[in-house]
């Protein structure tokens, strides 16, 4: 008998309010089927799907079946991004390298599109792993009245009111602010990677020996140049028998 979902609340009840965003270049783009007018912008939804829950896919990790069924109308957004949290891309990348409550935390990310309220709400997805396992765990948020009013079944999930007002403080992608790897296993890959600098050398400067002709440089470019001031030679009236030796 599996254990219902423990009852959680939002840390501050400024989550319930409603927001009201001005939009700007920080705003992310909203990509639904409804509004598709060409297959190349199915294409661009399809792509974001893969960064907003891989954050970045190789032609190898790509879910070709998911995609044509996506493209041909058999499935909806919604299942196309549950085919994506299930696959064994998602599997290797996030499942086998976290603890449950990291897990929780990476996966409520790219579903709900925003981070975990609290601790409690933490646990409460870890039992519903441990009882449903992985598959009844993504099942439960798809099916949440949360996703399905913020995306239904034609909206791709996003990270929702991501204001940057303030770069240095405000919040971060997803990605960024939780990567794949927890601390345990960025240790055992040898992450962060010291980087080292190269020695800074000096310019060499070129020391001239005797006989170098550099020495000689500054001497040839001083002399003059004597073009056109010597005397003309002719042999007109040149005395050859006079030149040769006498025998």
């Amino acid at each position: 008998m599996a254990i219902p979902l423990l009852s959680y609340a939002p840390t501050t009840q400024n989550a319930r309010v409603v927001g009201y965003d001005v939009l700007n270049d920080d705003t992310p783009r909203i990509y639904s089927t409804e509004s598709l007018t060409s297959p190349e912008e199915l294409g661009e939804l399809i792509d974001a799907a893969y960064r907003q829950i891989y954050f970045h896919a190789f032609a190898a990790d790509r879910e070709v079946f998911l995609e044509s069924q996506l493209k041909f109308g058999q499935i909806s957004v919604r299942d196309f991004i549950r085919g994506l949290l299930l696959s064994d891309r998602y599997r290797r990348s996030f499942f086998d390298l976290n603890s449950n409550y990291r897990l929780v935390e990476q996966t409520v990310q790219r579903t709900l599109g925003r981070d975990v309220y609290n601790e409690a709400e933490k646990l409460a997805w870890s039992i519903v792993i441990a009882t449903k396992g992985f598959e009844g765990f993504v099942d439960d948020l798809l099916n949440s009245e949360e996703y399905m009013e913020n995306f239904g079944y034609n909206t791709l999930p996003y990270q929702r009111r991501r204001t940057l007002t303030d770069r240095s403080t405000s919040e971060l992608p997803f990605n960024i602010k939780s990567p794949r790897y927890d601390d345990y296993y960025r240790g055992k890959f040898g992450f962060p990677q010291i980087i080292f600098e190269p020695k800074r050398v000096g310019v060499f400067k070129r020391q001239e020996k005797s006989g170098d002709p550099a020495l000689y440089l500054a001497m040839a470019r001083g002399l003059t140049n004597s073009k056109g001031t010597g005397v003309a030679v002719t042999t007109d009236k040149m005395d050859y028998l006079s030149l040769v030796p006498r025998r």
